[in-house]
């Protein structure tokens, strides 16, 4: 990624429905904070290129104080050109880095609302586990769902 990506990669969260305003805040900062130090800020951001332009990201890092343990962080992809395999190639790519580097799992957090069924089924199918929940932790009704995959 480079700071000629950024906009496209707002506009496409801005336009992802599961991702409510402040979230697009907090993955602006992010990726701001990836583009000022791309090896010290934490964050591994991956885009994919479409026809024309930025078709998708996925934002992933090794997690704070653990070993071998690494988060998705953020994955999202152009609403016109879902169901095509970017996330799914985007994912595998992340998986494929975090193999190399290592990484023994990967954990993603998510929320158990409706409007992320088909998230959750994304990552059911790639292997990913729900392996957690925390009741309301999101807001009432909005619980917290982690999901891992253990890496071979």
């Amino acid at each position: 990624m480079n700071a000629a990506d950024k906009p496209a990669l707002i506009h496409i969260l801005k336009h992802t429905r599961e991702f409510k305003s402040y979230e697009v805040t907090v993955a602006e900062e992010v990726i701001d904070s990836y583009l000022r130090d791309p090896k010290g800020s934490g964050y591994n951001v991956l885009v994919a290129e479409g026809n024309p332009g930025i078709a998708g990201y996925v934002c992933y890092g090794p997690t704070p104080c653990t070993d071998g343990t690494w988060d998705i962080y953020w994955i999202a992809v152009d609403r016109a050109v879902r169901e095509q395999g970017i996330g799914a190639a985007l994912t595998r790519t992340a998986e494929s880095s975090v193999q190399k580097a290592r990484g023994r799992m990967i954990i993603i957090e998510t929320s158990s609302t409706p409007i992320y069924d088909k998230t959750r089924r994304f990552y059911l199918g790639r292997g990913y586990e729900v392996v957690g929940r925390i009741p309301d932790f999101y807001a009432p009704g909005d619980d917290k769902l982690i999901l891992q995959k253990r890496l071979g």
